[in-house]
């Protein structure tokens, strides 16, 4: 996936600061936090990805809240723009040292979430790259799974790196090793999408996984950047790059599906392609009658609405260049994870009065904090907690407080 870094003031730790976590940064300072339960592997294949250091990282627990998503994929761990085989975020942050991310990690995992890593992406040095063989890049990576307790973890084989022969054999390669001495680890391999499936060196690295004898837990393919316009033709990539994986690795059509996967682009592409929600719905729809694996997005920072709505015919890093309510499309990976998204319309019942903060009431619908609604000349604020009194987390009780009269 390509960056899209935005152009704005303030870099990781203006960032990271509107992530809201500041409050998990002592606990992290040696690493994530080492309670976290693991997530079904179809939260991990439903994990959007989101850049914690760059392109004004959103509020992952808003996200949470808003949409029932439980699971992140943080881009990208490169190797160091300086050289060397050592783990660092976008090139620059060193792994080993990181408080930040590991901050953001905690605050998912502490409202009942879980996190994937990316690792490559579009440019940027990486480790297969830097790397001298297969074990020393895994062993690079082992440093990332250790450090964030991570159970799963995702190669993002891409230009200019999948045009190298031996660095896609040092990352195929490392996959294996963390495979094996991980057990349980889910690995996902992504890489770039075309009409056919996937291109010339897609089927390398194919043939490559199949000379060393790997199997990820799923091959995603990211049909965009490359022609493509609406679901119709994500769609037929999808189908043909199931022939691929059944004439590489002699599997079935069926066998084949259960490897696969898919990695789109909300909005406005790298190349002015669009993709709606009603596209995200159509291949949501594909990719779970044909049982895929793997169902993703890129990115979350992008899953909101632009300033006007189609960013003047450009596309950005922190917004989708269509119009949509905030996390739209985070909800079509919710779905694929099995779970229905909440619903964030505020009621159209009148809130009672009477008071600054009126009594408790129930509703059948989840709110997230903030929501607001005018009646009676005053503005009312819906604050929302779960059932067993939580603060800052949805649910289905919650009070109303007239803005007006506090």
């Amino acid at each position: 996936m390509k960056r899209l870094r935005a152009l704005l003031c303030g870099a990781a730790t203006a960032a990271l600061a509107t992530a809201g976590l500041g409050a998990f940064a002592a606990q992290q300072a040696s690493g994530a936090s080492a309670d976290a339960t693991a997530l079904s592997n179809r939260w991990y294949a439903a994990a959007p990805y989101l850049m914690p250091h760059d392109n004004n990282p959103p509020n992952a627990g808003a996200i949470m809240d808003a949409t029932g998503l439980k699971a992140f994929q943080l881009a990208f761990v490169l190797a160091p723009n300086g050289g060397g085989c050592s783990p660092t975020w976008d090139g620059t942050s060193p792994v080993s040292s990181d408080t930040a991310v590991a901050s953001v990690i905690s605050a998912i995992r502490a409202k009942g979430g879980d996190v994937s890593v990316s690792i490559g992406g579009y440019g940027g040095t990486k480790l297969g790259q830097a790397c001298s063989d297969a074990a020393s890049t895994a062993a690079a990576y082992q440093q990332v799974i250790t450090k964030y307790q991570l159970k799963a973890i995702d190669f993002d084989l891409e230009e200019p790196e999948y045009e190298n022969a031996a660095a896609i054999a040092h990352e195929i390669g490392a996959a294996k090793i963390l495979q094996q001495n991980n057990p349980g680890l889910y690995v996902s391999v992504t890489t770039a999408g075309t009409a056919d499936g996937t291109g010339w060196f897609g089927k390398q690295m194919l043939n490559e996984a199949k000379s060393q004898g790997f199997t990820p837990n799923n091959f995603s393919i990211m049909p965009f950047d490359g022609g493509f316009n609406g679901s119709a033709a994500q769609t037929s990539a999808l189908t043909n790059f199931n022939s691929i994986l059944q004439s590489t690795f002699g599997w079935d059509a069926a066998t084949a599906y259960a490897h696969e996967g898919f990695s789109g682009m909300n909005g406005r592409s790298d190349t002015g392609e669009y993709f709606s929600q009603a596209d995200f719905q159509t291949v949501l729809d594909y990719a779970t009658s044909h049982h895929m694996d793997r169902f993703t997005f890129w990115s979350l920072n992008r899953d909101r609405q632009c300033t006007p709505p189609d960013n003047n015919g450009q596309t950005s890093g922190t917004c989708s260049s269509v119009a949509q309510s905030d996390w739209d499309f985070a909800k079509y990976a919710v779905k694929f994870a099995g779970v229905t998204p909440p619903t964030t319309t505020p009621p159209t019942t009148p809130p009672p009065g009477g008071s600054c903060t009126a009594a408790a009431w129930s509703s059948s619908a989840v709110y997230t904090a903030d929501n607001t609604v005018s009646y009676g000349g005053h503005t009312w604020k819906a604050k929302w907690w779960t059932q067993n009194e939580t603060p800052g987390t949805t649910g289905e009780w919650g009070v109303w407080q007239d803005l007006g009269a506090c």
